[in-house]
């Protein structure tokens, strides 16, 4: 949509407009990819920072441009005045009271360094083509994004959208910076005139594809989708596009099944934690939480199911395992956790086995107040030694870490222990019978 004046004025005074710099990064894509780069959020759940090796998973970009000073106006009607700032200082020779306004004795250098000192000024005078790019050129060579965006807006007012194009095309900074611009202020409809002029393809279906953001209806934002899945995006993005349509399309049969479910108060699980919110427009890892909690035993037929969402949208083992981890245990749906990392080999044996590694099986159970008994056992199954001895004493596990100290045979370390339980409790009894025992050789 076009933007008024007041639209513009907005961005400089409201502090949710990044200022443009040279060392912005390119974010658009970043945006496109949000949801599945939501899957690495899982630290939402899971209270750890070890997930460097996990691969992110999701969706819901350039400025490039110039050393920036934040803050260099007040307000773009302090920078770009539409009536001429004046200069009240007297002429000699005049009578008193009698005054001469400087500001059209002003080079198109003169005004780029008053802008730059956040100076009031008209920039009016320039009504010339030639005149306007020569100061275009001159804010451009100050290297100041603030200035550059400021005659930006000036021209972009005071020319036709094809000589503004025409003219930023061989001007790559300047261009940058438009583009950053109306990326900040929403305007969608020039910015698509913008790259349709330049043939920037890709960029066109990026900014057709944000538009699905202004639409709150989720079947129409379903549709708008739909038209975003052919146009020319990278191989990449098409398939983040692709899966984005797919999962607000799951999304709303799962929600309007759920809340006929929820409504009829016939199922245990719906009427023993009610939803607190609508699973629309939530990003995939949000989706597979919410399939394990509610949707846990379902077929894989069915579009609600999470192993149907895992191979669906290809999430890794580990991001499985640490969603399904987290929504099981918060439930304290004790055997599904046990099966979750129960495993049987060829020959009928059984083990256990976790892709996220025990000791990360522990954090979460504990964060979901896990019985001792059920921490014992994983504290249990984590290989490295110092690393169970750390949990199974931070959580009071004091079987693991008493016959840890057995198996290690050291006897300092287990009389030490005996401080730490309480007396004349279980742990102790069995901490004297081993240190009284002739069946073990202590190596100190």
């Amino acid at each position: 949509m076009n933007r008024t004046k007041g639209d513009e004025e907005e961005y400089w005074n409201s502090s949710k407009f990044k200022a443009f710099t040279f060392d912005d990064e390119d974010d658009e894509l970043s945006q496109l990819k949000e949801s599945k780069r939501a899957v690495n959020s899982l630290r939402d759940f899971v209270d750890d920072d070890d997930d460097d090796d996990l691969e992110r998973v999701s969706w819901s970009g350039e400025p490039v441009g110039s050393r920036t000073r934040p803050g260099s106006f007040q307000s773009l009607s302090d920078a770009l005045s539409d009536t001429p700032a004046k200069s009240y200082a007297p002429e000699l020779g005049r009578p008193k009271g009698e005054y001469r306004d400087y500001s059209n004795d002003w080079s198109p250098s003169d005004t780029v360094r008053r802008l730059r000192k956040g100076k009031v000024c008209s920039l009016e005078r320039f009504r010339s083509l030639q005149d306007k790019l020569q100061l275009l050129e001159e804010a451009v060579s100050m290297h100041d994004g603030n200035v550059i965006t400021a005659v930006l807006i000036f021209l972009k007012r005071t020319l036709s959208k094809e000589i503004l194009f025409r003219e930023l095309e061989v001007r790559q900074v300047a261009l940058r910076h438009l583009i950053h611009f109306l990326k900040e202020i929403g305007d969608q409809k020039l910015l698509l005139d913008l790259f349709r002029f330049l043939d920037r393809t890709e960029e066109l279906a990026l900014s057709h594809y944000r538009e699905h953001l202004n639409i709150q209806d989720p079947d129409k934002r379903k549709e708008f989708l739909k038209t975003c899945v052919g146009l020319p995006f990278s191989a990449e993005d098409s398939a983040h596009i692709q899966d984005h349509y797919t999962l607000l399309e799951r999304q709303i049969i799962i929600e309007a099944n759920d809340r006929h479910l929820e409504s009829a108060g016939q199922t245990e699980i719906f009427r023993k934690h009610p939803r607190k919110a609508s699973i629309l427009n939530m990003p995939l890892v949000t989706t597979l939480f919410y399939s394990c909690f509610y949707h846990y035993t379902e077929a894989e037929g069915t579009f609600s199911s999470p192993i149907n969402l895992k191979k669906t949208f290809k999430i890794p083992d580990k991001q499985y395992v640490l969603t399904a981890l987290a929504a099981r245990a918060k439930l304290r749906a004790w055997n599904d956790v046990d099966a979750l990392f129960t495993t049987k080999n060829w020959l009928g044996y059984t083990k256990k086995r976790a892709p996220i590694g025990f000791h990360r099986v522990v954090e979460i159970l504990h964060k979901n107040n896990a019985p001792v008994q059920i921490l014992q056992e994983y504290v249990n199954l984590v290989e490295d030694v110092d690393t169970k001895l750390n949990l199974a004493t931070k959580f009071k596990c004091h079987d693991v870490v008493i016959d840890t100290y057995r198996d290690l045979k050291d006897r300092q370390q287990l009389l030490a222990y005996r401080s730490k339980v309480d007396k004349g409790s279980a742990e102790e009894e069995k901490i004297d019978a081993l240190l009284s025992s002739s069946q073990i050789r202590w190596k100190n």
